[in-house]
């Protein structure tokens, strides 16, 4: 037992190695750099708390090349703790002595978990979002750094984060089945017998990460989850769910449930509108982002018309191979019919985000 043990370590520390290398490249960060909706939603809501953090203690957990560590000295941290598992810690170390702030933004090469800090801190400050909000984050680590770093009444940034789904329809996916039935038309060989076996293919088990069309939302947004950050427990992150019901606004085929998440940074009061939360949203609705939304297909297209209502349970937890993995159950039935059940997972190999 003593062995397997040893192996799950071992596991685990290989895991850890792949995930912290995948951000030692310069394409990931140039695409979260280059999402403006993120990086204006932190350097807003971090220029907004300033109250907050002038001439406070701030650490940034997973700093990446340091942005929002930056974005804390501009806002008048007096010392900000950016740390940073990867080897892009050096390029941030630079940044930080290029923007002259090396005084105040010491980086610190490492884990979280493994990293002593010379005091608690007043702000923590973290980009931990994945896919799907949960997939390949880093939020276990800022809780880790939240129980053992942030003063009590200290600022988590964001504060807050919320799920949220939609029924949509997919028109490439219809076309794709629609294919197999044109081929006899075309070349004389009737392959509609294929469309069963394509629609299996598509409408797979995996959580598919893509841009969803505005038009191809079939209903208003549920909530059906939300984490308040300052109180998570990691206990909790191993089983995130809730219940959500949308009608649906006229005639059309469900294919899928599109999920996506918002995350919101207090207000800072100082009234002027700036007692309002700010919210990076990652809807459909709104501006793209890099993390777009996750898409689960159901078994096959279902009909609706105006006001079928689309009802379920979702329920998110890590993959038993990896705990960095999501996994998303959705239990759904559309207009009170044929009950779907369906464990999604995104597949192996596909570039990790945050």
């Amino acid at each position: 037992n003593d062995q397997h043990a040893t192996k799950r370590k071992l596991d685990k520390s290989v895991q850890d190695h792949l995930y912290f290398d995948s951000y030692a490249d310069v394409s990931i960060h140039e695409e979260m750099i280059a999402d403006s909706v993120r990086t204006d939603a932190y350097r807003l809501g971090i220029a907004r708390n300033g109250a907050a953090i002038r001439g406070k203690a701030v650490l940034d957990v997973g700093a990446g090349t340091g942005v929002l560590s930056v974005f804390c000295a501009q806002a008048g941290a007096r010392k900000v703790y950016a740390v940073e598992a990867s080897s892009i810690a050096e390029q941030a170390a630079q940044i930080v002595r290029l923007n002259a702030v090396a005084d105040r933004v010491e980086v610190i090469r490492g884990r979280l978990e493994d990293v002593e800090l010379p005091e608690p801190v007043d702000v923590i400050v973290s980009e931990w979002m994945g896919y799907a909000l949960l997939h390949e984050s880093m939020l276990n680590s800022v809780l880790v750094a939240r129980d053992r770093w942030l003063r009590p009444g200290g600022l988590m940034l964001p504060s807050r984060a919320e799920l949220f789904v939609a029924p949509v329809s997919d028109l490439v996916l219809e076309e794709r089945l629609r294919f197999w039935g044109s081929v006899k038309e075309r070349y004389g060989v009737d392959m509609s017998c294929m469309t069963d076996f394509a629609r299996r293919c598509i409408m797979n088990r995996d959580i598919a990460v893509s841009a969803v069309a505005v038009e191809d939302v079939l209903s208003h947004p549920a909530r059906f989850a939300e984490l308040d950050l300052h109180a998570v427990t990691e206990q909790e992150l191993q089983n995130v769910r809730g219940t959500f019901r949308c009608d649906c606004f006229g005639s059309a085929s469900v294919s899928a449930l599109c999920v996506w998440f918002a995350v919101s940074f207090p207000g800072g009061g100082g009234g002027g509108g700036g007692d309002k939360p700010l919210v990076l949203s990652t809807s459909p609705f709104k501006a793209e982002t890099h993390w777009k939304q996750a898409v689960l297909y159901l078994d096959e297209p279902v009909e609706v018309e105006q006001d079928t209502r689309v009802e379920g349970e979702i329920r998110m937890f890590p993959s038993e191979e990896s705990a960095r993995h999501l996994c998303i159950h959705v239990e759904c039935a559309v207009g009170g019919l044929r009950q779907q059940s369906k464990t999604f997972s995104i597949p192996d190999g596909y570039p990790d985000v945050q």
